[in-house]
């Protein structure tokens, strides 16, 4: 199984498809969760693909077909997961500051729920009362992830409900009946340190004698993933032994078994993606060489909005000399994909790729000025297929009522 796509493959997809482009490796996809597979066995945990990196329907089919589950970020979501053939009990929806509508026609699928607020713990209890076992989402006060946008479990973050409201919780399951099957704990994206997922599941002990009917902990996702080369990511062996250690005292202490649930989202997919563009203009100037490409921050806006690292190749001149060049994109605003960045020499028409664009690459892509939307191409087994067409102009106006 090939993880790796080479230059004159994605060379020839670009001439295939056009740019942008991205593209998904799914043996890549594949081979992340053999991984985590491998790393967890003997372990009693349940893994859960958080959609929200990449929904795109191919792609989730292909998860599906692994074995693997699914969490979703919003309702939607979780009809994609329907739509890609999920068994309902194996989809998860951590609601996280929505109308209790929404919830509401979550359950009317039948998947599992993790609901973020009291005010809408009260409303469950009010309309299921103990008929349909749901989980609480916990806000830990623990400051975790790669940096503050991408950090959910600090004492000022909007999600789940803070710890120190333990009390008000416990009345509200006893004042309703609730059938509490789970806690969710997510800190944040990026997280390297696995003390942080054992900090997360200390806090199980305490929590646990509360709700008598518990049968899974979350421990969220947030797995670390390389973006340069001299990073490493999240020791997954190393989770694994220090969980199954966990679940093991607990099973001790209670007297019962607990599963522990998992979210990785950019953990299965971001190394899977390349994002393609091809270089439109060489600017210089006295103190910069810009490589102005066919791309801007309606495609990949992670760089703009994280200031993320993506490493960038010039896959048209791999040998040629090295040169520093800050990449940009083509919007009528300040889109720096990267500043002072050293590359194979680069030439107008060369094709620049993105690596690690598997995660958060064309999900959070827009038409903004009004610029379309690229193609995405899976491949698998070596066969490429076309995923999602580009976008033409017909798109721009698709909802739009247009008045005389």
């Amino acid at each position: 199984m090939s993880t790796s796509l080479s230059n004159n493959q994605l060379a020839a997809l670009a001439a295939r498809y056009g740019t942008p482009l991205y593209v998904y490796n799914a043996d890549r996809i594949s081979l992340q969760y053999e991984y985590l597979q491998e790393a967890f066995k003997g372990v009693n945990a349940r893994f859960f693909y958080a959609c929200k990196a990449l929904t795109n329907i191919s792609i989730l089919k292909h998860i599906r077909s692994l074995g693997c589950n699914i969490d979703c970020s919003s309702v939607n979501e979780a009809h994609l997961a329907l739509r890609a053939g999920f068994d309902p009990g194996n989809i998860l929806y951590t609601s996280n500051g929505i109308a209790f509508e929404e919830i509401e026609e979550a359950a009317g699928s039948g998947i599992n729920i993790n609901i973020d607020s009291l005010s809408n713990l009260e409303k469950f209890g009010k309309k299921f009362g103990h008929s349909y076992p749901v989980g609480i989402r916990l806000r830990p006060n623990i400051m975790a992830g790669g940096n503050l946008k991408i950090s959910t479990g600090h004492e000022k973050s909007k999600f789940g409900i803070p710890i120190e409201q333990l009390d008000e919780i416990v009345l509200l399951v006893k004042q309703y009946n609730l059938h509490i099957a789970g806690l969710h704990i997510h800190t944040g994206s990026e997280i390297k340190d696995v003390a942080v997922f054992m900090k997360v599941a200390g806090l199980f002990f305490d929590l646990v004698p509360h709700f008598p009917e518990l049968r899974f902990l979350d421990l969220g996702g947030g797995f670390k993933v390389p973006y340069r080369d001299d990073e490493t990511g999240t020791d997954i062996q190393l989770l694994a032994t220090s969980v199954n250690e966990v679940l093991l005292k607990l099973q001790t202490t209670y007297g019962k078994t607990f599963q522990a649930w998992f979210e990785p989202g950019k953990f299965l997919v971001s190394e899977s993606g390349t994002f393609i563009t091809k270089v439109n203009v060489i600017k210089e100037n006295k103190t910069t060489t810009f490589a102005g490409v066919n791309s801007g921050f309606n495609h990949l806006i992670r760089p703009m909005f994280y200031e993320a690292y993506h490493k960038i190749r010039n896959i048209s001149n791999p040998g040629g000399p090295l040169k520093k060049y800050t990449v940009t994109g083509n919007i009528c605003e300040t889109d720096t994909f990267a500043g002072d960045r050293e590359l194979n020499e680069v030439r107008e028409g060369d094709l620049l790729v993105f690596d690690n664009a598997g995660a958060y690459g064309f999900e959070m892509g827009s038409n903004y000025n009004s610029r379309y939307l690229p193609a995405q191409v899976m491949v698998r087994g070596g066969e490429d297929h076309l995923i999602r067409k580009r976008d033409v102009f017909e798109d721009l106006l698709r909802n739009q009522i247009e008045l005389d």
